[in-house]
């Protein structure tokens, strides 16, 4: 049986068509793996703190206009406002900034360290937004010390600014963490000094931050009373970059601060660009699977006759096809390998010019198994369409 069923694949099938095919589907799959490995190669260097799942916050704040400024009008965001951000399909959760309505001046350094006194100012948000080890983070008016986290950005601006054109030291965020803190509050009748501790450095909020506990009960203590809506929001968003979120922040006259929205565009962007071309490999890999099922009916029908004696001498349609099944398996398996050869070929190119910028790319295990399940797929349908095939040509009989 197999010597014959080989014979009749010889004389009939059609060399060119099966290069075709195994060409195109090579072509296919090598994009689609390479795509999905670079993109996990990529991603680090956009989000290096989170999971595959990005994540990311904006801070915003209302546009104020020269004509709004003089006219004072609000810059506050309502609780309508807010509740329509959280209805957004970008929006993940709001948190609001409290700001404090009080007087502080801090002191900052003394002993053998410089004395610095200056105005200063607090807010707070909720810690679910925080980027820094909150463990230490917590306020007891019965033992009061402050708690802050201070933007990374303020540590630059000292050393790099304040300390070398002063002639004073430069100092580790190790060593600032030690530097005593004590800051004078005021307001409502009040005066109290109090010590403080800075237990973090923050990438995320360019402002000085405390626990909302303490903020509650020092705007109780030191403030008017009266209820405060937001001057800032931060918002997570689950697609960062996607463009109604400016649509958004354009139409309502929202700011965004810094420049989150130009990183997160780019990767917004090289996310669009590999769902391209992820799209454009399994086009090409449907087309291949059409050429080799063009191929395999082609040959198939050529071989009609001789098929259906086969089956009138008792073989079953499973044994008849299975030279077409192994000439399938093979073939695919033969497209699998060379696919992932040249996905790690061309990755061997690029990797170079990513550990430049930091980073050391991802695992390859997603892109090998983007590329079975392909492969698989497309397998599994060309045998189930060699069996279909055969079968109706036994039940003809």
């Amino acid at each position: 049986m197999k010597g014959l069923m080989w014979k009749l694949l010889r004389k009939h099938i059609s060399t060119s068509q099966l290069i075709g095919f195994s060409i195109a589907n090579l072509i296919g799959l090598t994009i689609v793996i390479l795509a999905v490995q670079f993109y996990n190669d990529v991603l680090p260097i956009f989000n290096d703190e989170e999971s595959f799942i990005r994540k990311d916050y904006i801070i915003i704040t209302r546009n104020i206009s020269s004509a709004g400024a003089i006219m004072g009008t609000s810059a506050e965001f309502s609780d309508e406002d807010i509740a329509d951000i959280e209805q957004q399909p970008w929006c993940r959760k709001v948190g609001r900034f409290t700001s404090s309505k009080f007087s502080v001046v801090a002191a900052i350094g003394g002993g053998s360290s410089p004395m610095i006194r200056t105005m200063f100012f607090f807010e707070s948000i909720p810690n679910s937004f925080l980027d820094v080890d909150s463990t230490s983070w917590h306020f007891n008016p019965q033992r009061p010390q402050v708690p802050v986290i201070m933007s990374r950005e303020y540590l630059s601006l000292y050393n790099f600014g304040f300390a070398a054109t002063q002639g004073m030291p430069k100092v580790s965020e190790g060593e600032v963490s030690s530097v005593p803190l004590n800051f004078n509050l005021s307001g409502n009748g009040h005066y109290d000094m109090m010590g403080g501790r800075i237990v973090g450095f923050s990438n995320r909020l360019n402002t000085i931050i405390v626990p909302d506990e303490f903020m509650r009960w020092a705007n109780a203590r030191y403030g008017t009373g009266e209820v405060q809506q937001p001057l800032r929001l931060i918002i997570e968003v689950n697609r960062p970059g996607d463009p109604k979120i400016q649509s958004y922040m354009d139409a309502h006259k929202y700011m965004i601060a810094g420049d989150k929205m130009a990183s997160s565009k780019t990767y917004y962007l090289l996310t669009l660009v590999i769902i391209i071309v992820i799209v454009i490999g399994v086009l090409i890999s449907l087309l291949s699977f059409f050429v080799l099922m063009l191929s395999i009916y082609l040959l198939l029908q050529k071989n009609t006759k001789k098929l259906q004696d086969l089956l009138l001498l008792g073989y079953s349609p499973a044994q008849v096809s299975k030279p077409y099944v192994k000439m399938v398996f093979f073939i695919n398996v033969a497209v699998l390998v060379a696919s992932i050869v040249l996905m790690l070929l061309a990755r061997s190119c690029y990797m170079p010019m990513l550990r430049e910028m930091g980073t050391k790319g991802g695992s390859i295990v997603p892109a090998l198994i983007v590329a079975v399940v392909i492969m698989g797929a497309i397998t599994a349908g060309n045998v189930w369409a060699i069996r279909r095939k055969i079968k109706s040509l036994w039940i003809q009989d």
